[in-house]
């Protein structure tokens, strides 16, 4: 995959969406939303990317994990 991989994780103690990246130093973002958390990263990367002088690349793939722990009756 020649693209940025951008992990979005959440983070059950604060209840937020959290979006980092090891091909983007520098992209701490989060919302309560995974969908608003997706928009802010498109907008936040391009001048991320520039400020840290990052090889530009075409595409942003976008990785979502969420694990709940859910006791049943």
């Amino acid at each position: 995959m020649k693209g940025y991989n951008v992990q979005l994780v959440w983070d059950d103690e604060a209840e937020v969406w959290m979006a980092t990246s090891d091909d983007i130093p520098g992209l701490i973002l989060e919302d309560d939303s995974a969908d608003k958390l997706i928009q802010r990263v498109i907008l936040a990367a391009p001048e991320i990317i520039e400020l840290n002088g990052v090889e530009k690349r075409q595409d942003i793939y976008f990785h979502c994990d969420r694990h709940e722990r859910v006791a049943l009756a």
